[in-house]
């Protein structure tokens, strides 16, 4: 992989850091969380080689990229307008959006948000379903099992917890949502105490994942003591408050070809029986669904050649040019 150095794109009134490389039609991956740009780090150079021009951002509160202090600017119109200013910023009328975790969120919402300008969408891990308010965000439809989202909308705890060894964190964040890491790690899946916080949830790791090196862990470490964790945990405190935000779409159906790829062993897709199933009610123009074997949440480090196939297969089989 070549070194890549970000540029500084302004859109939607604040300037994110991004690498933007290659000529051609544009594709813009997202990231999620606890994550960064460089999470895509595996897919840029075949992009770029097959065409594409590529836009890979830290999304707003995440490294050195703008961190507004308030809640409510990191609501879902916000994340999606951030997207389509970077393409206006890029020359680009229209675009194919990817996104991974909570980039997948902005991803599918770019495209029923955007519908004339979003011609394509990739999601990653996380399929589209509309969920009712508090399903989501209240503890007591978790009973025992502590449960991170609900746990976030405190003020304060989480990111001063997650903060205080960002390693420490991201190290068992990591191993946690792992497809080598044993059954029931995650939060949700855990019967533990809420007010002990989550890494108390969370082991630590017998070592760092096959696909993560240290030099990887560093570059995330960076990332996150630049921006600590209130940026990126504010998207997570607007859940209810996007569905208030967004009535139109209580029905909406995503109608561009869409594809879907997250790794069979990924505890998200467990959440739900049939998550995957309940989005082909959402997605009229699922191309494909690619459940990738004993991959966990974090497939483009994971499976960094078969995410990156499916993709190109994903976007050859729906060009336009």
């Amino acid at each position: 992989m070549r070194t890549y150095t970000p540029d500084r794109l302004a859109t939607n009134g604040i300037t994110l850091e991004a690498v933007v490389a290659g000529d051609g039609p544009l594709v813009v991956l997202l990231h999620g969380f606890p994550e960064c740009w460089y999470s895509w780090r595996h897919q840029i150079d075949a992009l770029v080689a097959a065409g594409y021009r590529v836009a890979v951002p830290n999304q707003r509160g995440y490294g050195a990229s703008d961190c507004p202090q308030p809640v409510a600017d990191y609501d879902i119109l916000a994340l999606t307008a951030d997207v389509a200013g970077m393409a206006d910023a890029l020359g680009a009328e229209r675009y194919t959006v990817v996104g991974h975790d909570w980039g997948a969120l902005v991803a599918w919402h770019c495209a029923l948000l955007q519908p004339a300008r979003v011609e394509r969408v990739v999601a990653a891990s996380v399929p589209y379903v509309r969920f009712q308010p508090g399903v989501l965000t209240d503890q007591r439809h978790f009973g025992d099992r502590m449960w991170y989202i609900a746990w976030f909308q405190q003020p304060d705890v989480a990111e001063a917890e997650l903060g205080h060894d960002v390693r420490r964190t991201l190290r068992r964040v990591f191993w946690a949502l792992a497809g080598e890491a044993p059954d029931g790690l995650w939060l949700g899946q855990v019967r533990h105490p809420a007010a002990d916080g989550l890494l108390a949830c969370l082991a630590e790791p017998p070592s760092l994942p096959a696909w993560l090196t240290e030099d990887d862990l560093d570059h995330y470490v960076r990332q996150f003591e630049r921006s600590g964790f209130r940026g990126p945990i504010n998207w997570y405190r607007n859940f209810d408050r996007n569905l208030a935000l967004t009535p139109q779409l209580e029905r909406a159906r995503v109608r561009q070809p869409a594809l879907f790829i997250a790794g069979d062993r990924d505890p998200v897709l467990g959440y739900r029986p049939g998550f995957v199933d309940a989005m082909r009610e959402w997605v009229e123009d699922l191309r494909a669904v690619v459940l990738l074997p004993g991959a966990g949440h974090w497939i483009a480090a994971e499976r960094p050649g078969a995410v990156t196939e499916s993709l190109l297969e994903f976007l050859r089989s729906t060009d336009q040019r």
